[in-house]
């Protein structure tokens, strides 16, 4: 047998067998379960329509994309603060009690994020039919690799503080024990960190065969078992139970709930401030979005050689990307889930795994849907500890940084060239600088900018701006 042939990998056309199809699959959930849930708990969206919102949108986007592009879509943190200032500013003194006393925005609310969110993917898809009209090549011009690649460090790095809150979990508080500095509390939830951690990198650094393929599903599961031990021997109990406002707006239950409980869905309803307020946040997913189809050409490729098969240019389906994204937002939106964006942190599994089945993704989709019916599989996956998903977000979370610096790399950034170093820099400045001064937003012209997104305008137009002087000189 030749070695070509012995090489581990799954092309985005290629089917794993059943067992291994639910295996990847099964890992692709967990790895997007953390992020997307995160938001649902920031903004007040219901947590099992936001995991079925992203389960239904990435079977969507999949059957649009006519199932070339192996992406995940999931729930976006551009849209935080977005979506925070609109319930502040349209929400009745009764409401914002209401949210802050149980977590979940009333759903009048979340019906008005709901216009703002639909109207969000009209953005994204307009940009997808400029791209498919005048080429990749055009929007390289306004989008290029030195700000692809920055705004995919960036977006990496500006989570580094949610993963390492999760990670050492200081002033958190769980059944009951408040995790402070020092105390025995803090010692095991650092020390399942520790383990998730530092498993799941030599799992994917020295398993080999099938296994090799699954290093945050394992690292999950060694954390899991960590924390069961922790609590057998020293009594601390870390892992979490599924608050009761969780499936008490669920849409249908059979009997009690406590098996089978759809997701609260909520109609959009028009508002004038959510339109402004949340459409436009858009503009920040458009460079990510470009900076993950870079991610795919480059690694999709780099198995692709390795198995001897042809060239797969991703890069040429950035408009339908695009276009699909604006679409998935829709359908988010319709049935009540937050915005999002194709997911970063499964590219970083694909990545590692060398799986880029278009299948297996289709399948997670299904199963992300079927888990955010069942009620006993939310209460396990709410179960998790926060420790675990600390440590596997510390891994994840630097690989999307990681490979922002692949795509400079790859596209020959030149970093001695003033421009790059210019754009870079600004966006690079921007990008953290709102993150770690001003907690995500930053205040310009008495508006408050989601970093992220300020950081993609900068840098756009400051590439434009540069690059009129290049067109002065030719």
């Amino acid at each position: 047998m030749s070695v070509k042939s012995q090489k581990i990998g799954y092309l985005p056309d290629e089917v794993p067998s059943l067992g291994k199809l639910l295996l990847y699959a099964l890992q692709q959930v967990i790895v997007m379960f953390p992020a997307t849930i995160t938001v649902a708990l920031i903004t007040g969206f219901q947590v099992s329509t936001t995991i079925f919102a992203s389960g239904l949108a990435t079977l969507c986007f999949i059957l649009i994309t006519k199932r070339r592009i192996p992406l995940y879509y999931g729930s976006s943190f551009a849209y935080l603060s977005a979506v925070s200032s609109m319930a502040m500013a349209e929400g009745s003194a009764e409401q914002i009690a209401a949210w802050q006393a149980t977590g979940i925005l009333p759903p009048e609310l979340i019906s008005k994020a709901q216009f703002g969110i639909i109207m969000s993917g009209f953005v994204s898809i307009a940009a997808g039919l400029i791209v498919k009209r005048f080429g990749a090549e055009k929007v390289e011009k306004f989008l290029p690799a030195s700000i692809t690649g920055s705004v995919s460090m960036v977006i990496g790095l500006t989570l580094a503080g949610s993963a390492m809150n999760d990670f050492l979990g200081i002033g958190s508080s769980i059944n009951g024990l408040d995790v402070t500095q020092g105390s025995a509390v803090a010692t095991a939830w650092l020390c399942v960190g520790i383990i998730t951690f530092l498993s799941t990198c030599i799992y994917s650094r020295y398993l080999k065969g099938l296994l090799s393929q699954l290093p945050l599903l394992l690292g999950v599961l060694t954390g899991c078992v960590c924390a069961a031990l922790i609590y057998f021997v020293g009594g601390i109990n870390l892992f979490r139970s599924v608050p009761a406002e969780a499936l008490a707006a669920s849409s249908f239950r059979l009997g009690d709930g406590s098996f089978f409980a759809l997701p609260a869905f909520t109609f959009p309803r028009f508002s004038a401030q959510a339109l402004i307020g949340i459409m436009p946040i858009a503009i920040a997913t458009i460079p990510e979005s470009t900076a993950h189809i870079y991610q795919l050409d480059i690694y999709i490729n780099d198995v692709a050689r390795e198995k001897g098969k042809g060239r797969y240019d991703m890069v040429s389906l950035l408009g339908d990307n695009l276009v699909g994204d604006g679409l998935c937002d829709m359908v988010s939106g319709i049935v009540g889930g937050p915005a999002g964006t194709n997911y970063g942190e499964n590219i970083s599994t694909m990545a590692i795994t060398r799986v880029f089945s278009v299948p297996v993704l289709a399948v997670a989709s299904i199963i992300a849907m079927v888990v955010s019916c069942f009620t006993p599989l939310i209460k396990v996956i709410y179960g998790i500890p926060l420790a675990v998903i600390g440590g596997i977000e510390v891994y994840c979370f630097g690989a999307i940084a990681a490979q922002g610096i692949a795509i400079l790399i790859d596209k020959g950034v030149s970093m001695f060239d003033s421009k790059n170093i210019a754009v870079i820099a600004l966006v690079c400045i921007i990008g953290l600088g709102g993150q770690y001064a001003f907690g995500g937003t930053i205040p310009f012209f008495s508006l408050n900018v989601p970093c992220v997104a300020g950081a993609a305008i900068a840098g756009i137009l400051l590439n434009l701006i540069l690059t009129l002087g290049d067109k002065a000189k030719a």
